[in-house]
């Protein structure tokens, strides 16, 4: 057992124990900041809920990733693409049917918000196996190259004029192509409660929250509420991968990741195998793509850029490829030091720093370094820059870490085979063998 993994076991709970500590050292560090920042009780929360948010939508992304990489060792950098086909089909299912003179110049299908998502993952799930039937005898960066075309034909697709509006079952519907997607359907929410029965129940805890927040409360409560939801998305991606991890699918997933030669061998259709898990893969990366967009009110192809999967596979990193508890760490560590960390740190300094008389350029920062050797330009210029640095600040941690932490947080752990404990049932057979042995002598 490495150090880490000691660690670990060493916190109440397990795995779970260390993401609910993990998690609550970051709130922390959040709640602080924000005491110092001076923020009411409103910004507390707001901040609380954009950051919940973030840390679901990255843990649950790093988790669909591991299954491709941690599991099956499949490089996929075409991430995106699955994320938009998921929003854009999910919108084009469940957008209202188009009514003249609307704000929405297409519609959708109407139908409801639930059949929306399937079929987002639906579609994920399809277009993952179209490019796993030629992609898949590809290996390593090859499948790397194909994966991130893909994705961009994605993006060119839906920003294609061919496909801003067409008919569909006698109904105008389309993409929107450049100029975006309305995304007019019943907020999220809204359709949840309303379909569980309980719509006038969080009504009347929104209206509880009156008495905290005076002034329009129910923005706060959304945000707070579908932060928790997104983690509880979150418990069920961890609860499947877990699941998938120790069912003999597992196993070969991970033997196909150690030696394909090895798997074929031993009589296993590796191809097969990989195309279930990318297909799997991809629906849950369709999934959280539109967990990610649903609520945000319109959407462009332009979002789905190539950033947010190099995003992703930093925060795989971070938590250590192979391990369901390190994807979800690392979706968190990543969301809140290297994603939304600038932003908060920039307001602490200009909060202790207003006035820093920072230079305009990189030039004038640097210059006088060398001609006076006075760092000071360039570190003013650096810490009222910290925004618009952030990548590069996440390219010099992603550099750090694979050279001196490659596998992570808690990458390369030795995971459980099986879902039972067999190691309990070994040392009842050799417990019963020694005490047999002791009779006959």
């Amino acid at each position: 057992m490495s150090v880490r993994d000691d660690v670990v076991a060493r916190i109440p709970g397990g795995d779970t124990g260390a993401i609910v500590a993990v998690l609550l050292v970051i709130y922390a560090a959040y709640v602080l900041a924000g005491v110092g920042l001076g923020f009411s009780l409103r910004g507390q929360l707001n901040t609380v809920a954009t950051l919940t948010f973030f840390i679901g939508v990255f843990a649950m992304l790093s988790l669909a990733l591991n299954l491709h990489w941690g599991y099956t060792g499949l490089f996929n950098i075409g991430i995106v693409g699955f994320m938009a086909v998921g929003i854009y089909v999910m919108a084009l299912v469940s957008k209202p049917l188009y009514e003249a003179g609307g704000a929405s110049q297409v519609g959708g299908l109407g139908l409801p918000i639930v059949v929306g998502m399937l079929a987002g993952m639906a579609a994920a799930a399809l277009l993952g196996l179209v490019v796993a039937l030629p992609a898949l005898r590809l290996r390593a960066d090859y499948l790397a190259i194909v994966t991130i075309a893909m994705s961009e034909i994605v993006r060119f697709s839906f920003l294609s004029g061919d496909f801003q509006q067409f008919q569909l079952f006698g109904e105008r519907v389309g993409f929107g192509g450049g100029s975006g997607l309305i995304l007019d359907y019943t907020d999220p929410i809204e359709a949840f409660f309303s379909v569980v029965g309980l719509w006038d129940a969080y009504l009347g805890v929104v209206d509880a929250f009156g008495v905290l927040i005076p002034t329009n409360p129910k923005p706060i409560v959304d945000g707070l509420v579908y932060g928790a939801l997104l983690l509880g998305f979150v418990a069920a991606y961890f609860w499947l991968l877990k699941r998938t991890g120790e069912s003999p699918f597992g196993r070969v997933l991970k033997a196909i990741r150690e030696d394909e030669d090895v798997a074929n061998s031993l009589g296993k259709n590796t191809n097969r195998f990989k195309i279930k898990a990318f297909m799997l893969g991809c629906a849950l990366m369709g999934l959280a793509g539109v967990l990610w967009f649903m609520r945000s009110g319109a959407v462009t192809p332009n979002t789905f850029r190539p950033r947010i999967t190099f995003f992703i596979w930093i925060a795989l990193i971070i938590g250590g490829a192979g391990s369901n508890t390190g994807s979800v760490l690392g979706g968190a560590v990543f969301a809140a030091l290297l994603y939304q960390g600038p932003r908060t740190l920039k307001n602490l300094i200009d909060a202790v720093l207003p006035s820093t008389n920072a230079p305009s350029g990189f030039g004038p920062a640097v210059a006088p370094l060398f001609s006076t050797l006075d760092p000071a330009p360039l570190l003013f210029y650096t810490l009222d820059s910290v925004r618009q640095l952030q990548l590069v600040f996440m390219g010099l941690v992603l550099i750090w870490l694979m050279h001196n932490r490659p596998e992570g947080m808690l990458g390369h752990r030795k995971e459980t085979a099986a879902g039972i404990p067999l190691t309990a049932q070994r040392a009842q057979k050799r417990q019963a063998a020694d005490g047999g042995g002791g009779d006959d002598e």
